[in-house]
């Protein structure tokens, strides 16, 4: 069972206007599988705590984790975290937990993430990387080039990148959402399907799926809302 422990921040790094990555060294190796989640809990002075799930965006096998964080107007803990902590800081943190969104690494899969539905599939990409493997697969659909999360490293030969909004210059695909056709050429038979993002994303992005073939037995899904 997981429990409560105190761990460092080592780094604090902006990924987009409104989200950041804290890097946290923990007393022992993380143990967690690509696709888990770390609860924060931070306690006031008179005893109050708040306290919020947030998923591991960082590689198994090490004592330092990940948390991508996005600064929500009023949110109490992701307030705190952008505008307070810093590196040095100590927070408590419990985990890993979760067991149905996770990729051992073992198997074909493809994540589909929607905005910062794409921190626990970044996980699963990054340990694909590491291991030389060619099992994962990735889409991510963002607003804007500015929006997307970890864009000096996510774009490669396995990561699609779709821009609802606005794209780069020279981009070769308009602006628009993700569609069945941006879907089928990723699909692979026996593939586990890791679909992440808003509730109106993933239930748009599970449509395209079982329109597309895929039994519901082959996708998981993980619905993001606001984490204040």
């Amino acid at each position: 069972m997981a429990v409560w422990q105190t761990a460092t921040v080592l780094d604090v790094r902006r990924e987009t206007p409104t989200a950041k990555t804290f890097r946290l060294k923990l007393p022992a190796e993380s143990g967690h599988i690509a696709g888990q989640y770390y609860v924060v809990r931070l306690t006031a002075e008179d005893g109050y705590t708040a306290q919020r799930d947030y998923s591991v965006a960082s590689v198994p096998g090490t004592d330092e984790i990940d948390l991508t964080v996005e600064l929500l107007p009023g949110g109490e803990v992701s307030e705190f975290l952008h505008e307070v902590v810093e590196p040095g800081d100590r927070l408590e943190v419990r985990g890993p937990i979760g067991g149905w969104f996770a990729w051992p690494g073992d198997a074909p899969a493809l994540g589909v993430a929607g905005g910062s539905g794409v921190v626990p599939l970044m996980a699963m990409l990054r340990s694909a990387r590491i291991a030389g493997s060619e099992l994962f697969r990735l889409i991510v659909s963002a607003r804007t080039p500015a929006a997307l999360y970890y864009g000096d490293e996510l774009p490669g030969p396995e990561t699609t990148i779709v821009y609802t909004r606005e794209v780069p210059p020279g981009y070769a695909r308009p602006p628009g959402r993700i569609t069945a056709a941006d879907l089928e050429p990723l699909l692979l038979p026996e593939q586990t399907v890791f679909v992440c993002g808003t509730p109106p994303f993933c239930d748009t992005a599970t449509d395209l799926l079982t329109g597309l073939g895929v039994g519901t037995d082959r996708i998981r899904v993980e619905r993001f809302g606001p984490s204040s």
